[in-house]
Order: C-alpha cells, then structure tokens, then sequence
C-alpha cells in the first residue's frame, strides 16, 4: 500500500484578535500574516533577538509580573504620589510599597524626586503611559470581564 505524505500544517491568525491588538498599539506596524508552512526556514526576524533585548524585555516583564507593582505604574500614570498614599491605596504596608518602588527604579520605569521631607514616584518618562496605556487595551480586550465597567476609572 502506498500512502500519501501528510499535508504541511498552516497557521491562521485569529482576525479579531489581530485587529484588536492592532487598535490598543496605535503606530504600530500591521501584523504579518500567519505563516502558511512551519516547516519553513527561519526568517531574519528571528536574528533581532538579541540578548541584551531578550533581558530588557525580561526585566520590564519582571516589574509587570507582580500585580502591586502593576498597579503602582497604572496609578502613576495619572501624576506623581508619595509611597504612603499609594501603600494606603493599595493596600500594601509601606515596607512592601518601598521594595516595590526600588524594583521599578532598578528598572528604569519611576523615578523619585524629593519635596522637602517626602520622596513623590512619577514615570521616570511621560511616554511610559502610553504603552501602559495600550497595555491596559491589550488586557481589556483579551479579558473584557476584568473590569466592572461603569465605575472603573481606568
């Protein structure tokens, strides 16, 4: 008996994900089609992944991963606050609100800035809110039960 070689597996993209991810980053460039082969050879694209990109990336994932310090980004989005209100706003003890603000400045996303006897956290640059932001569009578009809608002030 003879048989036949399997087909190649294709890939296809969701359109209404591509489309949505496409509206929360606005400038960016149009995603690629899918490829139709994956026993393809690897594209050049692949080369950009550097490893001084690769731990860039990792670092900013790493003050992402935890939700308090998402949160803390989130809310400096909005101005510059001093760690005792944030530590009472989310509801963490100063001592957790300190460590969380030392990992954001190790990795470049606050900075501190001394007014008299207080230290007040803003973005270290007011362009960090707009990825924050699509960021925040990415989230409610992969989850749109994540929020309450109505009395959300995201």
């Amino acid at each position: 008996m003879t048989s036949t070689p399997p087909s190649p597996v294709t890939v296809q993209r969701a359109p209404a994900r591509a489309s949505a991810l496409q509206e929360a980053l606005p400038g960016a460039a149009p995603a690629s089609p899918a490829p139709a082969d994956l026993t393809a050879e690897p594209r050049d694209h692949v080369q950009c992944a550097h490893p001084e990109h690769t731990r860039a990336v990792a670092h900013v994932g790493h003050a992402l991963s935890d939700p308090t310090r998402a949160a803390i980004l989130l809310a400096l989005r909005h101005g510059s606050h001093c760690p005792a209100d944030l530590a009472a706003e989310l509801d963490v003890s100063r001592q957790s609100m300190s460590n969380h603000l030392t990992c954001l400045r190790g990795c470049g996303l606050v900075r501190a800035e001394k007014r008299g006897r207080h230290a007040h956290y803003s973005l270290a640059d007011a362009s960090i809110a707009t990825p924050l932001d699509a960021l925040l569009a990415v989230t409610f578009t992969l989850d749109p039960t994540c929020c309450d809608g109505e009395e959300c002030t995201c």
